[in-house]
């Protein structure tokens, strides 16, 4: 099993709304990043954990943890020209974009910060530290995982 981090904008969809579908599942739809989609089409796996990420708001950070529930398969709003996902160039024989289904796991009690991640000396791998990594899906070793998990549990204390 692998880690992940995915990036969300809380206004459109956040760790909340995917607890308040507790018990069912979410589809991950409208990343439109081709090598985000590589991840989601060829690396994500059931059973992976993922941090739900908030980004482009007030509280920038780490707010919980997803499971994957179903691996990559074509989003499906790549084919509805009402869809703000819409893409022209997509068939259903052919399509350009993947999603995973998550469901929820954990919120932490705060949102662990992008300042103090980036504050952490032994978090060097993972894409948000990196500079001009701007990936909304991206894989997190087993040691970083593990070491932000601390983190935002220690957060909380």
């Amino acid at each position: 099993m692998a880690n992940w981090l995915f990036k969300t904008e809380p206004d459109t969809f956040s760790i909340d709304d995917l607890r308040a579908r507790s018990g069912q599942t979410e589809p991950w739809e409208g990343v439109r990043n081709y090598q985000a989609r590589n991840f989601l089409r060829d690396e994500v796996q059931v059973g992976d954990k993922v941090f739900i990420y908030h980004s482009s708001c007030k509280q920038v950070g780490i707010a919980g943890i997803a499971e994957v529930v179903r691996e990559g398969y074509p989003d499906p709003v790549q084919f509805d020209s009402n869809s703000p996902y819409y893409d022209p160039k997509a068939s259903e024989a052919s399509p350009r974009w993947y999603r995973v289904d998550v469901k929820f796991v954990e919120k932490f009690a705060e949102v662990l910060p992008l300042k103090t991640i980036k504050a952490m000396p032994d978090i060097v791998e993972v894409g948000l530290v990196k500079k001009g990594h701007r990936l909304s899906v991206m894989p997190v070793n087993d040691n970083e995982w593990q070491r932000l998990v601390q983190a935002a549990k220690r957060t909380t204390e």
